[in-house]
């Protein structure tokens, strides 16, 4: 009995198992103290600085002075410090960047490669103010650029279908010798084209039994004949109707190019 409470009443320093434990947190602690001051310690000391940025990949876009202005924000701590992840952020606020890439080059540096957009089209959403680009793979972004590019439209999140559909009526007008100036799908999936001389093309929804691409070619089969018995040329085409089309002629001088 006596032995019992003899144990229980051991204090801390009796029991040797507590204080390795102890010990062990404690060295645990002082460890992760000193591993944080030194991290801030490195960071601080004007070892290893950052001078140089080189941009590896070819621009057409992203200006010097752009760069520049990114690089004053992005070059923060040093060497060993400075945070890619946030550099590569920075980089890809600018207009024309579609992706940045970022790596440490010994023993003072920084190398980054951009991909920039490729524009193929401006894009303008339907219901909102304001026009943006739209790029080869159908990425909607904001930039400015005074290339003659066409003009897409249409509900957001259509960017894509609605440069896809561009591109299928290229080919389609080629026996024309016409292009789209601009495609646009309405809120109710409606598509309208306007040739490079001014046509406008009504073409409708798609639908199972006549599609839009196949009103296209219906109407292009008979362009020559029609124009040709009506001495006139068109302002609008109105290709929504089953086995045929109604065509709305243009005034002396109108749309012509």
């Amino acid at each position: 009995m006596s032995k019992k409470k003899t144990h229980e009443s051991a204090g801390f320093w009796d029991r040797p198992q507590l204080m390795g434990l102890t010990a062990n947190l404690l060295f645990f602690v002082a460890a992760l103290a000193f591993g944080y001051a030194a991290t801030l310690m490195v960071a601080r000391l004007p070892f290893f600085p950052l001078r140089a940025l080189t941009v590896t990949s070819p621009l057409q876009e992203v200006t010097p002075a752009q760069i520049e202005y990114a690089a004053r924000e992005a070059m923060k701590g040093n060497f060993l410090t400075v945070d890619l992840d946030a550099v590569c952020a920075v980089f890809e606020k600018l207009p024309w960047v579609r992706r940045a890439e970022a790596r440490r080059h010994w023993p003072d540096g920084i190398e980054l490669q951009i991909e920039e957009h490729i524009a193929a089209a401006r894009w303008k959403q339907v219901d909102a103010a304001g026009e943006q680009l739209v790029d080869n793979d159908g990425e909607v972004f904001a930039a400015a650029s005074a290339a003659p590019l066409p003009l897409l439209a249409g509900p957001e999140g259509t960017a894509a279908e609605v440069l896809a559909r561009y591109r299928d009526f290229l080919p389609l007008l080629e026996p024309l010798g016409r292009q789209p100036q601009s495609v646009s799908l309405s809120a109710r999936q409606a598509w309208q084209v306007r040739l490079d001389d001014g046509v406008m093309l009504e073409l409708g929804r798609d639908q199972a039994k006549s599609g839009v691409n196949e009103r296209l070619r219906r109407f292009i089969a008979a362009h020559k004949q029609a124009t040709e018995r009506l001495q006139a040329r068109a302002a609008v085409v109105d290709l929504r109707y089953p086995n045929g089309f109604a065509m709305r002629l243009a005034h002396a001088g109108e749309g012509r190019k």
